[in-house]
């Protein structure tokens, strides 16, 4: 996968494949550190240690969609090439932790992607399920929450197009008046 977003998407995925009703998304820009993390935790029903430490075997998957299962491994290598690593951390019947970092300015950290459309589109794909995204920029921080949007949003529905572009909008110009801030 060449954008972070991607690996963002596919961890998602597994997320509510695992049954979890809340999602958490968490990006860190810190420039001075050189640091880029990205989080995703689920209350999904979690996993062993012996599942998490079968995550890296392409044909280790818990999907029954299909057989082979390479986001967990492509996300750790591009963290890995990128100067960071991935750790997964999960408890049974309490959900998963999957975080990355990388080397912000390293060559071979892939681009973040357009991060607004990919939270929008998780988020209105899945209305029934309640995201939380943050993005936090040099200690500088954005917090996007569906139970407050749904709550202002009424009977509109999160995947209603126009409340779909509107959400774009908002998260992408809140994240752009964060970095215009921060600097």
């Amino acid at each position: 996968m060449n954008e972070i977003s991607l690996h963002i998407i596919d961890i998602i995925q597994n997320s509510l494949s695992a049954g979890a009703s809340l999602i958490r998304v968490v990006i860190e820009e810190n420039i001075v550190q050189n640091l880029l993390s990205v989080a995703i935790i689920d209350n999904g029903k979690g996993m062993t240690k012996e599942q998490i430490d079968r995550l890296d075997d392409p044909f280790f998957t818990s999907r029954t969609t299909r057989r082979v299962g390479m986001g967990i491994p492509l996300f750790r290598q591009s963290a890995e090439q990128s100067g960071g690593e991935l750790v997964v951390t999960s408890e049974p019947g309490y959900g998963t932790t999957v975080k990355a970092s990388f080397l912000n300015d390293h060559i071979d950290r892939p681009p973040m992607g357009d991060i607004a459309n990919t939270m929008v589109l998780m988020i209105s794909s899945n209305p029934d399920k309640d995201f939380v995204f943050e993005y936090i920029y040099n200690g500088i921080s954005y917090i996007f929450d569906t139970v407050e949007i749904k709550a202002v949003l009424e009977e509109l529905s999160l995947n209603d197009p126009a409340v779909i572009r509107m959400l774009t909008e908002m998260i992408s110009e809140n994240i752009k008046d964060l970095k215009t801030q921060s600097d």
